[in-house]
């Protein structure tokens, strides 16, 4: 079953950024908000607009004020609250503890739009009096206010203010920090995981053929090279297991061969039982598989002494070794030639051996009657027979270790994997599939000896060099 693909570093380092970054930006914006640095919670420009909407004439033309409920409310919340209104011909109304050097001011200033008095950045003059002086438009005429008395904002007015901060300073922000956090992570990104990807390069060239290959941790953060360092630790652990594995197996094989040929010597002294020939045929089987595990071995550790082959000289050899078995079994044996003997490149011993399998799994299979077929050209040997056959959902498989199509007494089931596997390291492929009778073809495809030879060339070479790529 397919797992599920993890999450992408860069959108998670960009949406976390986004988040951090717009919770900061908020904070910082609040705190600026509540000191008063984006919006003044007390201003003498909401004491003036109070009073702008309570100023009426009375019935002499002059100026008064009406008790309005902001006017009332900021009298209210301002017991010191001062003003001074003038219209345009010179009424004049005041309230309050006016300043003495505000007095005349509005007098002396007469059409000025607006204007801020008292306030001052020098330390000696900053005890002043301060006042706000501004024009403005009412239902009765042009008046000129002027107040030092600073009022509260209304909640909703704050509420709107703070939507204001927000939309003309905090959003334009935001947007800039999400623009160059989209631009700048992806960068960031491929920066710090350059290491992790050429890792992965490297991780792709390890297979079962090149142990002892290592993932360099140069230019990799600390973090990920730690994490390399512990998968190279398991590497080596592999390694060092699997050479024990094959140093098993290599062993008990040669340790099998003595015991083998023994056994071989005595069942060949015994008289004509039915029971012989079996026993002949089961010591084959023992020998080939013996000899296939020494073959494989000896082909990993040194695939150097390759040499050219005629496959039409190994037929012939191995039909007349198993004719003994395949006669008493009740089967024919057929060789047939096609083509040119052009020699291919590999070991004679092993690719005999993995002939000789083929027809010994014909021998097993075949139901024990009819011909079995050997037909060989420049760079393929097929083995066909006349039995039950394979069915197309198994061809796969039965080159799997230990995989039987059926239950059966004798044998181990890794005849066929061992072919496989000795096939491959003469770089061809072996298969299954139908014979013209409805039986089972087992075909063996090998590179002819040019093309071979160029192949582990460049297979060498590629080799090599990975190798020393890979090293840390």
């Amino acid at each position: 079953m397919k797992q599920p693909a993890g999450r992408s570093l860069k959108w998670q380092l960009i949406r976390r950024l986004v988040v951090l970054q717009t919770l900061i930006l908020l904070f910082v914006l609040a705190i600026m908000f509540l000191k008063g640095d984006l919006f003044a919670f007390r201003s003498t420009d909401r004491t003036i607009e109070a009073l702008q909407h309570a100023i009426q004439r009375d019935a002499g033309g002059g100026l008064e004020l009406r008790d309005t409920t902001e006017l009332t409310a900021l009298r209210g919340a301002e017991p010191g609250l001062w003003f001074i209104i003038r219209d345009a011909q010179g009424r004049r109304i005041s309230e309050g503890p006016v300043p003495a050097i505000f007095t005349t001011i509005s007098e002396a200033l007469p059409g000025i739009g607006q204007a801020r008095f008292g306030s001052t950045v020098d330390g000696a003059a900053m005890d002043r009096p301060e006042a706000r002086m501004r024009t403005v438009y009412t239902t009765v005429g042009e008046m000129q206010i002027m107040t030092g008395t600073e009022s509260g904002a209304p909640l909703a007015m704050i509420a709107l203010g703070l939507l204001l901060v927000f939309i003309k300073v905090g959003l334009p922000i935001l947007v800039v920090i999400v623009f160059g956090i989209l631009i700048a992570t992806p960068i960031v990104v491929r920066g710090a995981v350059a290491g992790i990807a050429k890792a992965e390069k490297q991780a792709a060239l390890i297979d079962i053929g090149q142990r002892g290959v290592r993932l360099a941790t140069a230019g990799t953060p600390p973090e990920i090279a730690s994490l390399i360092r512990a998968v190279n630790e398991a590497l080596r652990r592999l390694d060092d297991g699997y050479e024990r594995h094959q140093r098993f197996l290599a062993d008990a094989a040669h340790e099998l061969r003595t015991p083998i040929a023994i056994l071989g010597t005595r069942i060949a002294a015994l008289p004509q039982l039915p029971e012989r020939m079996q026993l002949i045929a089961d010591v084959a089987r023992l020998t080939t598989l013996t000899e296939q595990l020494l073959d494989i071995e000896r082909l990993r550790r040194d695939i150097a002494d390759f040499k050219p082959v005629s496959l039409l000289g190994l037929g012939k050899r191995v039909v007349s070794d198993m004719a003994p078995l395949a006669f008493p079994a009740g089967y024919g044996l057929d060789l047939f030639f096609e083509g040119d003997d052009d020699p291919v490149q590999g070991d004679e011993a092993a690719l005999e051996r993995a002939l000789a399998s083929l027809i010994q799994n014909a021998i097993d299979h075949g139901g024990g009657k009819g011909t079995i077929h050997i037909r060989i050209s420049s760079n393929r040997m097929e083995v066909c027979d006349d039995g039950p056959g394979i069915p197309q959902e198994e061809c796969e498989r039965i080159f799997e270790p230990f995989y039987r199509l059926k239950p059966r007494p004798r044998g181990t089931g890794l005849g066929l994997h061992l072919v496989r596997q000795i096939v491959e390291l003469h770089g061809g492929t072996v298969h299954a599939g139908a014979s013209p009778t409805g039986g089972a073809r087992l075909t063996i495809d090998l590179a002819p000896i040019t093309r071979t030879l160029r192949a582990m060339q460049s297979d060498r070479t590629a080799f090599d060099c990975a190798h020393k790529s890979l090293r840390p």
